[in-house]
């Protein structure tokens, strides 16, 4: 008798695969001995939706709201129906005694194998596979330690909450407010609360009033010292300002007191999935869903990291004893920064991150023992790999030691200060960045009490407070992380849904409302954009996934709170204006037409939503850059078939005057189909082959 083993994704069945001996590959499953290992391609099944319950609400009316069912049903993603059918073939199998699930140890990867199991009625024995990389002693070490499904349950109940609760809120909300104000409104349990909070920024910027204010600096001696009262350097009153300066200049400088202050900083934990989404924005510009795309890529084909949604930053007590392998991994790739760690035997200094209590359904993300080879990697590859690297390797160092000295002078009867703050251990700093302060040309360590000292000059500043800036997406996550909006899992989905539904923008680095969002807050029920709530939500699912809440519960309250914000949005008298309306008309139904951004340009969109009709306001720019100004070139289409034109230059390039590079993937495809056994011969030489290849492609 043989298992079923169902992992999420293709790729990773393949690993399984080849670890479990299972060499036998069909178009849905790779079979073996004593497993057969197929695949989901993300969801395979999804909830049904309005109309798969009543065909009439296909059309969105206001009348139906809002629409809750009384027990939610399941239905078949039509896009992967054929992959779902060979798993229901597999299932049905005599020789299958038991189901295995191996997709990704979380929620949504326990809710995408568990409704398909509820879509087959599977009956047979089911066991869990829980593991936190994709190493092949990972695998072999998680068959060998199987888990009984049961063991899970809760976490599927919290998923099934999850989604439901998105479903009921999110598509009745949505619906009654796009078909209340004709416009394309969407908004959800917990992207609506994170769009509140930018636009709460938004409101503190605009309502802010700068200030003027003045700093003092003054030579004395061989110091620059700043002006201070109160540990405050900053003066509102410009004559009070002007009055120091004055009475300070030609003065004497008397040194009041000498403060010698040691700092120790800890070594920091490692990353969990928000932190390092937020380092990755502040240090490299990343989005949150591209840090999390490229973890994913490390996580499960390079094999080079753990699992990469996690909330945690700790370890277990078990993986003590990993630490070594992990280092040896490490060593040829970063051989300075690993010898001090390996000559002391892989001991952890930072005591406190071996912790099972502070380790949810997975650790921090850490290297695996997979050596890395970096050639393999792109750039944006290595540079979160690195990252991940050298916050672990500081677990091995010292904390970072360092001295600062604070010498107060008075002048006259005011105070003023100079700092100096030396190294005395880089410890852990050295493989994460230095970050220390430079000594002063003359140090102040020599300065004894009582020294005297010239004023030789003495300068009034005047300068301007600033308002708040506008969140990144590094500081969004902080709020959502604070808040609980959202799992580390899916915070970068919600970021994204507000971009691409244009209630926020994208500006250097820094997320803007736009109008749309703006009167989409406006329209919103207050609880409905309170992260209060929000997080109180999440909350309780987390005490569900835990067995500590009670799913019925929670979802009589997500249904109760569908019907008061459905209801709430049908009594209201608010208005909607469409920001993005233009003056031309659509060309089948005569209403107007909006601008909204597309994936390739600017388009222009019926405003009707029964007519549909859309077109491009813009050229698509292409790939291919203007021989002068090396610009990209716009994409025509003429009689005379495609062209590539380059409005400031006016230069303009046929289709087929530029050659299709052919990748080295692409070159051996061609090689493998132009020289099989069944097509006649194209000549002696790999050069012929070839040849006959690339022309055939153009």
């Amino acid at each position: 008798m043989k298992a079923l083993v169902l992992a999420e994704k293709p790729s990773v069945a393949r690993d399984l695969a080849r670890v479990l001996g299972c060499t036998q590959t069909s178009k849905h499953f790779i079979e073996g001995p004593h497993y057969v290992v197929t695949w989901a391609l993300g969801h395979l099944v999804e909830l049904k939706m309005p109309e798969d319950y009543n065909k009439e609400y296909k059309t969105w009316r206001m009348e139906d709201l809002p629409i809750i069912p009384k027990e939610m049903g399941l239905k078949l993603i039509s896009g992967v129906r054929h992959q779902y059918k060979g798993i229901e073939s597999l299932a049905k199998r005599k020789d299958i005694s038991s189901f295995i699930i191996a997709t990704d140890a979380g929620r949504e990867g326990e809710l995408v194998a568990r409704w398909i199991l509820e879509k087959l009625r599977w009956k047979k024995p089911v066991k869990r596979l829980w593991i936190s990389s994709q190493t092949d002693r990972a695998i072999k070490d998680g068959f060998k330690q199987l888990k009984p499904a049961a063991q899970y349950d809760t976490l599927y109940q919290s998923a099934v909450c999850r989604s439901e609760a998105d479903w009921l809120i999110g598509l009745n909300v949505t619906r009654a407010l796009t078909t209340k104000y004709n416009e394309q409104l969407s908004a959800g349990r917990v992207q609506t609360p994170a769009l509140s909070m930018i636009l709460e920024r938004e409101k503190e910027i605009k309502a802010f009033v700068p200030k003027e204010y003045w700093t003092i600096q003054a030579k004395l001696g061989p110091f620059l010292a700043t002006w201070e009262k109160n540990g405050e350097r900053r003066l509102f009153d410009r004559k009070v300002a002007e009055e120091i300066v004055a009475q300070a200049k030609q003065q004497k400088a008397t040194v009041h007191s000498l403060q010698k202050k040691e700092k120790i900083e800890s070594q920091p934990l490692p990353y969990d999935l928000t932190e390092l989404q937020r380092d990755a924005n502040r240090r490299f510009g990343f989005s949150a869903k591209k840090t999390a795309g490229v973890l994913q890529n490390l996580y499960e084909r390079y094999k080079l990291v753990t699992y990469p949604r996690t909330d945690s930053k700790y370890l277990t007590i078990d993986m003590k004893n990993t630490m070594n392998d992990r280092l040896q991994a490490l060593s040829s790739s970063y051989r300075e920064e690993v010898q001090p760690a390996l000559k002391n035997k892989g001991q952890v200094l930072l005591k406190k991150v071996f912790n099972n209590e502070k380790v949810t359904d997975h650790h921090a993300i850490i290297p695996t023992d997979e050596p890395p080879h970096l050639g393999d990697l792109s750039n944006d590859e290595r540079k979160v790999y690195d990252m991940i690297v050298r916050r672990f390797l500081a677990l091995f160092y010292a904390p970072f030691q360092s001295e600062t000295v604070t010498a107060t002078l008075h002048v006259n009867r005011e105070t003023f200060s100079v700092k100096e703050t030396t190294v005395t251990n880089l410890g852990f700093k050295s493989v994460t960045g230095k970050d220390a302060e430079q000594p002063l040309s003359t140090s102040i360590r020599s300065v004894k009490e009582g020294q005297a000292y010239t004023v030789s000059s003495c300068e009034l500043t005047k300068k301007l407070t600033e308002p708040p800036a506008r969140y990144n997406e590094a500081d969004l996550l902080s709020k959502m992380e604070k808040y609980g909006l959202g799992t580390p899992a899916t915070r970068a989905d919600i970021i994204e849904r507000l971009l691409s539904t244009e209630t926020i923008d994208r500006q250097n680095n820094r997320l803007h409302p736009t109008p749309k969002g703006k009167q989409l807050i406006d329209l919103v029920n207050e609880a409905l954009k309170s992260p209060e709530l929000t997080a109180k939500w999440e909350k309780e699912l987390e005490n569900i996934a835990r067995g500590k809440g009670d799913p019925q519960d929670f979802l009589t309250n997500i249904r109760n709170q569908t019907q008061a914000l459905v209801s709430e949005i049908k009594k209201s008298d608010q208005t909607y204006k469409a920001h993005n309306l233009t003056g031309s008309k659509c060309p089948e139904c005569g209403s107007f037409m909006k601008e909204v951004k597309g994936r390739d340009g600017k388009m222009l969109v019926c405003s009707s939503r029964e007519c549909g009709y859309r077109k491009r306001k813009e050229a698509k720019l292409s790939n291919r850059r203007c021989p002068q100004c090396k610009k990209k070139m716009e994409m025509h289409k003429g009689k005379a078939g495609l062209y590539f034109q380059c409005r400031p230059c006016n230069v303009v390039e046929k289709a087929e005057d530029k050659k299709k590079s052919v990748s080295k993937r692409e070159e051996r495809q061609l090689m493998k189909k132009y020289t099989a056994k069944e097509e006649a011969p194209l000549g002696n030489s790999l050069a012929d082959a070839l040849k006959a290849a690339l022309e055939n492609k153009e």
